[in-house]
């Protein structure tokens, strides 16, 4: 952590001695990670207690803006000497999320299953809705269909109680063909009659003539 002076006091200065210590920081990282992972410095970091963090570009694929950090420092008037070696982000560095307990996010979980079961629900009972609608539809379409192909019954003006009048009119009316028939018959017996007639006056006009002749013959 950077210190930051306060108002009045100088600014603390850097000891050249660890600012420079670029080849001691150096072989502390070789110990924990590949050279070629290594990049050029990026400067230093004065912390507290007048330690030194010295920054060197990090060459690691999936860490972009991150650093190889040594921090270094003079114990006692002795040589500079390494405290901790590690990969710290920088400004604008790709981080990872917040880490959340296990608890808050299975119970983040279970919420958002919960919701997506209560969403399907919903949208199942709307799809059912729509069916039986369309069902009732579909059932309202055959029946009137049904009643379009079944025979109506034809009512006359004479129609009581479904009953047609005209029908019955027809079974009880009298038989004129029969009528006719028997003036026929009655015709034909009246013509026969006058024909006998005819023939019965014939025979006495003709005995009629014969005693006329024998009366004129016996004088």
């Amino acid at each position: 952590m950077t210190s930051k002076p306060e108002q009045g006091e100088p600014s603390p200065v850097a000891d050249e001695r660890l600012t420079g210590a670029h080849d001691l920081a150096l072989a502390a990282l070789h110990e924990i990670t590949a050279a070629d992972t290594v990049g050029p410095a990026a400067g230093y970091t004065l912390e507290d207690d007048g330690v030194v963090s010295l920054r060197f570009h990090t060459r690691l694929s999936g860490y972009p803006g991150w650093f190889w950090t040594v921090s270094v420092a003079v114990v006692e008037d002795s040589e500079p000497t390494v405290l901790e070696v590690e990969l710290l982000p920088g400004d604008g560095a790709l981080l990872a999320p917040d880490w959340v307990p296990w608890a808050t996010r299975l119970a983040e979980y279970q919420a958002a299953q919960a919701a997506a079961a209560a969403e399907d629900a919903d949208d199942e009972a709307d799809d059912d809705d729509v069916d039986d609608v369309d069902d009732e539809h579909d059932d309202s379409d055959d029946d009137d269909d049904e009643e379009e192909d079944e025979p109506k019954a034809r009512f006359h003006a004479g129609d009581l109680d479904g009953v047609d009048i005209d029908e019955l009119d027809a079974d009880h009316a009298p038989d004129h063909r029969a009528d006719g028939d028997d003036a026929d018959g009655d015709d034909a017996d009246d013509d026969h009659a006058d024909d006998d007639g005819d023939d019965d006056a014939d025979a006495y006009d003709d005995d009629h003539d014969d005693d006329r002749d024998e009366g004129d013959r016996s004088y």
